[in-house]
Order: structure tokens, then sequence, then C-alpha cells
């Protein structure tokens, strides 16, 4: 029997493992300098040209972000609904409300039109979602934002190293979020990254994920415990020697995949936009979870629906709003694995198991 290929596995070596050694022994757990000279380091390795404040998860960092950039009860932050739920908890989490909008159907990333006719007169802000590590339309979408007075933030939590003509993902908005959760395409271990465009929200993110507190025991705010320990960031330290390499092997198995499947449609990459494969998802026209239950059961290879229940069908949501193309998505979309760990051979199984179940109608 063929060994089993994961969906996603995290890549952590013996380099993290002495890291976290060291800062155990220096006794210098909790957040210190470790995480300054990650934040430092992650700004400029992703050529984001801005001050960066860890956390110590992804949803944190959405959060305390829309917190610091001032979004309220009352407001609405429009979002896409093909996602993670933490892109509408977070807006829910400050008390304003998400709404949601459609998606492209080739990059699975919001629709500018349609968040257009989602503005409302108590929009303040766009955040769209960097899906599955392919960039979204930011060009459009400032455009968007620009005509309506709207503010821009960016769920980057599956797109470390993606961009736009040139423009990293994480440098478009107010802020944008990267997480640092294991299956992620870098990780700490847990955590997440907020790159803050302004000053007042660098000062604000680090008040809130601090109890309200720049100088103790002289809190500002009411805030939270958020912070990212420094075991965490020294793990980061040295994931961040290693994504590049990642990235380009995630890059070379996706165009092997692509190059070589056949009865699917394979995730397009739109001109001018880097993608680095967080998920390589494919349409499989039909029978979807019967495709991904023959990959498993007969192939030994895993798969994952991301996501199948869109975000508004949500229990804590439940909005009747017709979005066509998020429907279409979440009947269709199906997650290969082109993590850094599948080897040749690897990808080879891979693309005849998905060729033979293809043209099996499976």
């Amino acid at each position: 029997m063929s060994d089993f290929i994961p969906p996603a596995k995290p890549l952590i070596g013996e380099e993290e493992i002495e890291a976290v050694t060291r800062v155990m022994r220096s006794g210098m757990v909790a957040q210190g300098p470790e995480v300054k000279a990650f934040e430092e380091e992650f700004s400029a390795h992703f050529h984001l040209d801005r001050e960066c404040v860890a956390v110590n998860s992804g949803t944190s960092g959405l959060h305390l972000g829309l917190l610091s950039a001032g979004v309220k009860p009352g407001d609405e932050v429009i979002v896409p609904s093909f996602t993670f739920a933490a892109t509408a908890n977070s807006v829910a989490l400050t008390g304003a409300t998400p709404v949601f909008a459609d998606i492209e159907p080739d990059t699975f990333c919001l629709d500018p039109e349609s968040v257009e006719a989602s503005i409302t007169d108590r929009t303040v802000a766009i955040m769209p979602v960097h899906l599955y590590g392919h960039p979204a339309s930011m060009d459009r979408l400032l455009e968007v934002a620009k005509r309506h007075g709207l503010r821009v933030f960016e769920d980057a939590a599956q797109a470390h190293g993606a961009s736009l003509h040139g423009t990293p993902v994480g440098a478009f908005g107010d802020f944008g979020m990267f997480s640092l959760y294991p299956t992620k395409n870098m990780t700490s271990g847990e955590g997440g990254m907020i790159s803050c465009a302004s000053d007042e929200i660098v000062r604000l993110a680090r008040l809130y994920r601090n109890q309200g507190m720049e100088k103790q025991y002289h809190n500002e705010v009411v805030g939270f415990n958020c912070r990212m320990t420094d075991i965490h960031a020294a793990i980061g330290r040295v994931q961040l020697t290693k994504v590049d390499d990642w990235t380009q092997t995630r890059q070379e198995n996706a165009a092997f995949m692509s190059e070589h499947l056949e009865g699917v449609t394979p995730p397009p990459v739109r001109e001018g936009a880097v993608h680095v494969y967080h998920q390589y998802t494919i349409r499989v026209p039909e029978g979807r979870d019967h495709f991904a239950k023959a990959l498993k059961d007969e192939h030994h290879i895993g798969s994952g629906m991301f996501y199948p229940v869109p975000n508004h069908e949500l229990k804590p949501f439940q909005v009747d709003v017709d979005l066509p193309e998020t429907a279409k998505a979440a009947a269709v979309c199906l997650s290969l694995p082109v993590h850094p760990s599948v080897d040749r051979a690897g990808l080879e199984r891979i693309v005849t198991a998905v060729n033979t179940l293809a043209k099996a109608g499976a």
C-alpha cells in the first residue's frame, strides 16, 4: 500500500527545535526581544515597508487590526463569504456587521462589482481575503474604495509572499494580517502578524495586544492578552529563512499539476499576480465529495474542502443573500497537496489518481 499523502503538513526542523531550546534556556519566554526581532525581520523579508505587530493568532490579528483602525458597533465591513469564518468573526467581534459579497469565479477572491453593489451608508471598509495564496484584485478594490470613501484592510492569512503587479500583499491596505498557524506556508507554531500602514494603528495594536498598556499599570484602553511569546517568535524567525524555498517548491509543484491534470479545472493565475499556493484548489465539475472520498480510500491521497459552507450560511450569521459564484465554489472546490513535502513521485501519484477518477466520472 502506498504511503498516505496528507493534504497539509507542518514543516518543523532541527533549527526550530534548537531555537526554542535557546529561548527556554534564556529564561525570557514571554514577549520580548525575539518578538521584536521577528516583527522587524518579517517586514523586511516580505518587503512590506511598514511596521509589523506580532500577536498570538491570525484571528487576533484581524480583530486587533479592525479595532486599531477604528471599526466600531454600527459599522459595516464588506467581506467574502467564501473563506474561513475568522474573517467575518473578527468583524463581528468589534460589534460591527460583516456584509457578504460574492467572489470572482477564477481567483476565488472578492468580486469588486459585487462589493460595490453591497455598499450602504453604514459601510466603512472592504476586507478582501487573498484566498489560497492568490492576491485579490486590489487595484480594482482600491478604486471602489476611493470612489466611496472607504478604507481597505487585507486578510492575507494564506498569502505570505504573494504579490500583485510587484506590490506584496499586506502592503495595500491600512493593515494586513498574516496567519502563522502550523499548516500555513510558514508558522510560528501559532500566531499572527499585523502589517500596519500608520503609526496610530501600530500604537493601538500594541496597546490592544497587551491589556491596553504601553507603560506597565498605565492602561489606556480596554485591551486583551494577545501577545506572542518569544518561544513562538523564535520558531517564526527560523521559518523566515526557509519560506522562500518552500514557496518556490509549492509553485513548481503547482505548475506540474496544472500541466498534467485532466478532467478538472486547475487554478488560473491572473496576469501580474504571484500565487504562493497555500492551497492548490481545483474545481471538480460533479460529485466533488465522492471524488475526495475515492482519492483517500482508493489512492491514499488527502484533500481538503475549503470551504463547503459559506460564511453567510453559518449559524452566527444566517444572512439571506444571493451569492451565485460563492455557491458554485462551495460545491465544487477541492484542494490537492502541493506542499513542499510532496516529492515528484507523490505528484505523479496525485495526477494519475485525479485523472483516473475524472475519466471514470467519480
